[in-house]
């Protein structure tokens, strides 16, 4: 009875209805897809994350530590992090002249830029939820205030077509009864993306926080390596630290 009354209310609104109502299917299976896609990928991500960043802060030298993170990153969320911040520009050419000037910048520019698009991964079919959630009412009132009017309008024509007969009640709420189908339609749409678009949210800012503590620890740990390999190097020169205030003999 119900399949028959949302038939009915379909070829009663004729073509809007009709769009409308492939619509909301349409949004309702593309944010589907998407929950069940970010339900595995951040479940995941959140284990991967946990597991690779403690393998690599267990590893005993910086090498070792990468090979930990081949071996535990298997969806590549803190490897990308660790090549920006080892990188180095190609010789003779501007990027490898502001490395050389400024090393700690460059690196921390490299680390953000690669720890923006491991988020951006992170958050791929967010932008779908929030608009399938904040749409789908309207889409859905859309066809209940269509509906409403064509049926109004057929009951315009039949009461005129029989004068001598008033409209009941039950004449007018039954169309109109239909049409508000297509308003629950939207709700049930967008109330479940709406949900997924929270929750995601809050598992992404927890996982972000871990990319980004571990961005913060290995910025850290290669500018202590490099200060320590710097004063190595200074410490090995003869009279290197004394030299430039040393009179001449």
């Amino acid at each position: 009875m119900e399949s028959a009354a949302w038939v009915h209310a379909l070829a009663q609104g004729g073509p809007v209805s009709i769009g409308v109502a492939l619509l909301l299917l349409a949004m309702s299976v593309a944010s589907w897809v998407v929950i069940a896609w970010k339900a595995w990928l951040l479940g995941r991500a959140d284990q991967v994350v946990s597991r690779a960043n403690a393998a690599f802060w267990q590893a005993p030298a910086l090498p070792d530590a990468r090979n930990s993170l081949l071996a535990f990153d298997t969806g590549r969320w803190l490897l990308p992090l660790l090549d920006a911040a080892l990188a180095v520009p190609s010789p003779h050419t501007l990027a490898h002249a502001a490395f050389k000037a400024n090393p700690s910048a460059q690196r921390t520019s490299a680390l953000r830029g690669a720890l923006q698009g491991v988020l951006q991964r992170l958050q791929f079919g967010q932008v779908l939820l929030a608009t399938v959630g904040s749409t789908a009412p309207f889409v859905g009132l859309l066809g209940t205030v269509w509906g409403i009017y064509h049926a109004l309008l057929d009951l315009g024509r039949a009461a005129a077509g029989n004068a001598a007969q008033a409209l009941t009640l039950g004449q007018v709420s039954g169309p109109v009864g239909e049409a508000l189908v297509m308003t629950a339609a939207g709700l049930a749409v967008a109330i479940p993306a709406v949900l997924a678009f929270n929750i995601f949210g809050r598992r992404i800012a927890a996982i972000e926080g871990q990319l980004e503590g571990f961005a913060f620890d290995l910025q850290g740990l290669l500018e202590s390596t490099s200060a320590n390999a710097d004063k190595s190097t200074t410490a090995g020169v003869p009279g290197a630290a004394t030299s430039a205030g040393s009179p001449p003999v």
